[in-house]
């Protein structure tokens, strides 16, 4: 606020934009210094990927001596002018939906400060920067989604940090974080960047959201909607609409689950163990070790325990199965295909340039740059030849473990905004692959990480829960959340990951995996089948299957 000519000096800016994409949507961005790197280096979210509404109604600008408002249509954001009353208010009609009120809009140095500004003369990147806003939330107003989260399904009272992490499904962590929120007062707020964003929902104040991103600049879409549905519509407009999968993902998918052994008599015996019983199994999916241990990814199935992969996929097909196998994108040091990919410079690096290695999953893997664009057609070409075999669909795992220290990235992206990018990329352009071969609509992924924008790339399942109903709630909550941060398609570990589930409980979670929109029957260190070599829950399947068809 500038009361004198004194206030122009030795004070920040904050340079404030208002603007209108498509009906039923404000946009505010608000930036500090403008030429700095958190503003102007990639990765960005690919907006609009359907092309922009090509209806908008027309936008009205009114200015009075004590406030400016924007309008477009029936929704209006009003600044109000009058000297030390600064607030920022978005209407629908004449109903306030929320507000940015008194020191709600704010440049944070966190280690420094401008009373001293020789310090920053010496050391001009001293300290860290954010920019916040402080919405206002009303009396009663509650707050959903923020993607996959398994804590109260009601946000209200939550400090929640955009940050992908391989974490369970039993803490603060979660493998999809997208910044968008949708509340019970008619709008949604989606937050367009996929640095890291922390959200503070009644936890700091009582009366509002508080949103902070690091760096030089912070910018929301406002969404108005009259039902939930119709905020979803609009912010489906803005990230992307889920495709619609194909109608074979919708049966029963079976696994041969984690660390147990199988090779092509197991899986047989499976399959059949299934027919004899009446439980009709639409996809059949090989999990991590149909390739060989400390090789992940090269790719290739293990000949020791598939020595006819090619033959043995075309006899499950004759069957009528479709097929998935696990991939992720890490490359271990022992895999046939790492110096390749070292040599041509398709993995992320450090600063030296040498390959960002990591022993966490597989020994001296590399990440796969999906950056550079030979990197991801020398990428989709090892996927083609599975295709080739007979292949449908990829388990996309993983995704989030990526690096975010001395990391350099072909493009020049920025690490840390890529740090929750990276699983879109990894989605993308694996659903490539399945698109150009089986068009649009037959394609579907099994995939674990994503950020917003992910859900345009089906099917998304929920992580690795304990076989525990405690999890299995905490699950439901994570897909519910999930459905309101835009993803129209969910599916989920029947009996939990972690774990061999008791037949009551097994019995409740089939009944709630088969109500979902995907089932997977799927485990870690135990199957989730029964044939005639092994002994496990079979007559649950069987009672369930029956009796929810």
């Amino acid at each position: 606020m500038v009361n004198f000519r004194g206030d122009t000096l030795n004070n920040p800016t904050l340079t404030h934009h208002l603007g209108s994409p498509i009906d039923n949507v404000l946009y505010l961005s608000s930036t500090h210094w403008r030429q700095q790197r958190s503003v102007t280096q990639a990765p960005n979210y690919e907006l609009f990927p359907q092309g922009q509404d090509t209806h908008c109604a027309p936008i009205k600008t009114t200015k009075t001596d004590e406030a400016l408002t924007f309008s477009v249509g029936e929704l209006n954001a009003t600044v109000n002018t009058r000297p030390k009353e600064f607030d920022l208010s978005f209407r629908h009609k004449q109903k306030q939906l929320t507000k940015l009120g008194w020191r709600s809009i704010g440049y944070v140095k966190e280690g420094t400060t401008a009373l001293h500004p020789q310090a920053n003369y010496t050391d001009p990147n001293k300290g860290k920067r954010w920019v916040t806003y402080q919405l206002q939330l009303g009396v009663g107003d509650k707050v959903y989604g923020l993607g996959e989260r398994f804590g109260p399904f009601a946000k209200n009272g939550q400090t929640i940090e955009m940050w992908n992490d391989d974490g369970g499904t039993g803490s603060e962590l979660t493998y999809k974080n997208i910044p968008f929120f949708i509340t019970s007062a008619g709008y949604g707020v989606f937050i367009p960047t996929s640095s890291f964003v922390s959200l503070e929902i009644q936890s700091e104040r009582t009366t509002r959201v508080n949103i902070a991103v690091p760096g030089e600049t912070l910018s929301i879409y406002l969404i108005y909607g009259a039902t939930p549905k119709d905020i979803l519509s609009t912010y489906s407009k803005v990230t992307g609409a889920p495709a619609l999968p194909p109608a074979w993902t919708f049966g029963l998918w079976l696994s041969t689950s984690f660390t147990t052994n199988y090779d092509e008599n197991t899986v047989t015996s499976f399959l059949d163990g299934m027919k004899e019983r009446e439980i009709p199994v639409s996809v059949f999916h090989f999990d991590c070790f149909w390739m060989p241990g400390f090789e992940w990814c090269d790719y290739e199935f293990d000949k020791d325990y598939f020595p006819d992969a090619a033959g043995q996929l075309h006899r499950m097909k004759e069957k009528g199965i479709r097929i998935c196998v696990w991939i992720n994108p890490y490359i271990a040091q022992e895999s046939s295909i790492f110096d390749e990919a070292a040599e041509k410079g398709y993995f992320i690096k450090r600063g030296d340039g040498s390959v960002w290695q990591y022993d966490f999953w597989q020994a001296g893997m590399g990440f796969v740059d999906f950056t550079n664009p030979d990197a991801c057609k020398w990428y989709q070409e090892k996927l083609q030849k599975l295709v080739d075999m007979g292949v449908d669909s990829f388990k996309t795992d993983f995704g989030e473990r990526i690096p975010t220290g001395d990391t350099v990235y072909f493009d020049g992206s920025d690490p840390a905004k890529m740090h929750n990018y990276y699983a879109y990329l990894y989605n993308k352009v694996t659903f490539a692959v399945l698109e150009k071969n089986y068009g649009k609509n037959k394609a579907a992924l099994f995939a674990r990480s994503a950020t917003a924008g992910c859900q345009q790339f089906p099917v998304h399942w929920g992580g690795d829960p304990y076989s525990t109903f405690s999890a299995m709630a905490e699950t439901l909550r994570g897909g519910l959340s999930l459905a309101l941060s835009g993803f129209g398609y969910w599916a989920h570990d029947i009996g939990g990951f972690e774990g061999k589930p008791d037949p009551a409980l097994f019995k409740r979670w089939i009944a709630f995996g088969l109500f979902s929109s995907h089932s997977r029957l799927h485990g870690s260190a135990s199957f989730r089948v029964h044939s005639s070599s092994l002994s496990t829950t079979h007559s649950t399947i069987t009672n369930m299957s029956r009796s929810h068809g």
